[in-house]
């Protein structure tokens, strides 16, 4: 008898099966991936049912890759798609109901609560939704008036804005952008080299004084006076794109993008295995095409990470061309090194030395017991003025208390994670 699971796959013709519902699964697969996020239409679903056809399913592992192949367009979707893949198709008597084209729909109960804490917020979302749409249905339906006392609930907003990125559906993202849309960081300005007219300053302007003398025939010599101009120092921002950061690094990019739309002299940089400049691209007003290019352009995404030889390259190629005006710098990263922190403890000290403010913010510290024992973290400690949590829309609207906070408290709190690095 011949195993069916290594035995080759006929040419499958999904739509003439007696009773066979694999094309509408499929289909019904494809529903639950876009409402995942993924871009899935009609198009895509055909295409997945003719390939399918075409490649057969003489083993899991070809049905997979074949759905994969058509579905999948970046590495971001991967995840996704694995996750919604063994979830929906998890019959266990899969590959045995597929060659019979008798494959029933994949919506089984015992199994969802055992599966559900090992999803993404997306998918299960997803999963869920048309178990949602039954129940707010029959919601509608009734007519009874329900109350309760709200003295002790917290706000969608609040909720929100405490709730860790990893953690949050489609639409809880979507009102997390559009919330970052509207976000500024306020930063203190700084005194600069130049000065502007002022009647109240300590200065007395000798040029202006002369000037307006000599207009006034030299009979009268009225005093003027100057003060120091103050101004935003320049940002620049590295963020890590590894797949330790993939999640974060995606909403802070929209950040980014409203921080160099908003403001001046923001410089921005992605780095994974190499160094990427996206300035350029963020300076694109809809948010949507400026995402788009960054994607284009950035070819490590999800990747390793190499923190020092990446610091290494911008302390030599961009050091010079946007750190010569005292920037403030956040460096975005979980300090998680595969080279072993080769390198980085130099690079660090070069960088903290050449601008005004260096801020490491780290998504690791949304966990409370989180200590900076990693080589990569013990060799950035000593070189940091502030180390702050970034992981959900509280920690982005709290940044500015970080940029605004004075050289007195920012050494106070950077003493006991010194500590803990030592």
């Amino acid at each position: 008898m011949t195993d069916r699971t290594d035995a080759p796959a006929p040419n499958l013709v999904l739509g003439d099966a007696d009773g066979g519902r694999l094309a509408e699964n499929i289909m019904h697969f494809g529903r639950v991936l876009r409402a995942a996020g993924l871009p899935v239409g009609p198009g895509k679903v055909l295409d997945a049912i003719d390939a399918v056809a075409q490649v057969g399913v003489g083993s899991r592992k070809d049905f997979y890759w074949t759905l994969h192949a058509v579905f999948v367009n970046r590495r971001d979707q991967r995840l996704v798609f694995d996750q919604a893949f063994h979830v929906f198709w998890r019959n266990p008597n899969l590959l045995e109901r597929m060659m019979g084209m008798l494959l029933p729909t994949m919506r089984g109960e015992d199994a969802e609560e055992e599966q559900k804490s090992e999803l993404s917020a997306r998918v299960a979302e997803a999963m869920a939704g048309r178990d949602r749409e039954d129940e707010a249905a029959a919601a509608e339906e009734q007519e009874e008036e329900v109350e309760f006392d709200a003295a002790l609930s917290v706000s969608a907003q609040e909720v929100l804005a405490e709730k860790d990125f990893e953690k949050m559906t489609t639409a809880e993202l979507e009102q997390a952008r559009q919330a970052i849309k509207r976000m500024r960081l306020p930063i203190k300005p700084v005194k600069t080299r130049r000065y502007r007219a002022d009647p109240g300053g300590r200065r007395a302007d000798l040029r202006a004084t002369l000037r307006a003398s000599a207009r006034q025939g030299g009979d009268m010599i009225w005093l003027k006076r100057r003060s120091r101009r103050r101004e935003h120092p320049p940002l620049v921002v590295l963020c890590d794109i590894s797949g330790s950061m993939d999640r974060y690094a995606r909403m802070l990019l929209h950040f980014l993008h409203a921080l160099t739309n908003d403001r001046d002299r923001v410089h921005s940089f992605l780095f994974g295995t190499r160094l990427t400049n996206i300035t350029r691209h963020l300076r694109e007003r809809d948010p949507d095409q400026a995402i788009d290019k960054v994607t284009e352009a950035v070819e490590d995404w999800a990747g390793g990470t190499r923190i020092g030889e990446t610091l290494h390259r911008f302390n030599s190629d961009w050091s010079r061309r946007v750190l010569s005006q005292g920037p403030v710098v956040l460096l975005i990263t979980d300090g998680l090194d595969r080279d072993a922190a080769a390198g980085l403890a130099e690079e660090m000290e070069r960088l903290h030395k050449s601008c005004r403010r260096l801020i490491w913010l780290n998504p690791l510290l949304r966990y409370e017991g989180y200590e900076p024992k990693t080589a990569g973290a013990r060799a950035m400690m000593p070189h940091v003025d502030e180390f702050r949590p970034v992981h959900n829309l509280d920690s982005l609207a709290k940044l500015s208390d970080a940029l605004s906070a004075s050289d007195a408290a920012a050494r106070r709190d950077m003493a006991k994670w010194r500590a803990m690095a030592a």
